[in-house]
């Protein structure tokens, strides 16, 4: 487990105990991600903001004990999906793709241009894919989880995962090459 899994744990186990500033640490700690994340979904920004408000008021408001049962990023990254699915049913339509700049502001996170650059064309290239396909590179480029913990998230089993995952990455490269990227930029 990592340092920030293991501390978003804690927070919430605080948090639980009835330390408020522990949810307003979890939320600086995980909130740039999983509207990136939701963004993937729902393709708006505003609306990848309110499913990530909605996934901490569904911790504030369920209060539900973390059994470790998976990580906790694994937890919330589950609520989030599922926030932005039941957002994407009762809009009834599909959004047009608007605000990747805002969503692909983050914190300095000690990056550096090169691999912001990088990583801004591939979610851009992302964008054009299947929602599928969108959350599993998603979950595995930008966040890094593991194959068991997207298993857990997207509630597949580790073929289907590994198959998205073959498919995703060849439509991306397709895409990224039509759009005259070398391979040695992919």
């Amino acid at each position: 487990m990592d340092t920030a899994t293991d501390r978003g744990a804690a927070l919430y186990a605080d948090f639980l105990h009835g330390d408020v500033s522990a949810l307003e640490q979890l939320v600086r700690l995980h909130g740039d991600a999983l509207t990136r994340f939701a963004y993937c979904i729902v393709k708006d920004a505003d609306a990848a903001e309110d499913v990530t408000a909605d996934t901490f008021a569904a911790l504030v408001v369920k209060r539900k004990k973390f059994r470790n049962e998976a990580t906790f990023k694994t937890y919330l990254y589950t609520i989030a999906r599922n926030k932005a699915i039941d957002h994407v049913r009762r809009s009834g339509k599909n959004r047009p793709l608007t605000g990747l700049e805002n969503v692909l502001q983050s914190a300095d996170d000690g990056t550096g241009p090169e691999v912001r650059e990088r990583n801004e064309r591939l979610y851009a290239g992302m964008q054009k894919l299947p929602a599928p396909y969108k959350e599993v590179l998603y979950l595995n480029y930008f966040d890094g989880f593991s194959v068991e913990e997207m298993c857990r998230i997207l509630k597949k089993n580790r073929k289907q995962v590994y198959n998205l995952l073959a498919r995703a990455r060849s439509t991306l490269k397709l895409h990224l090459i039509k759009e005259g990227f070398s391979h040695e930029d992919i």
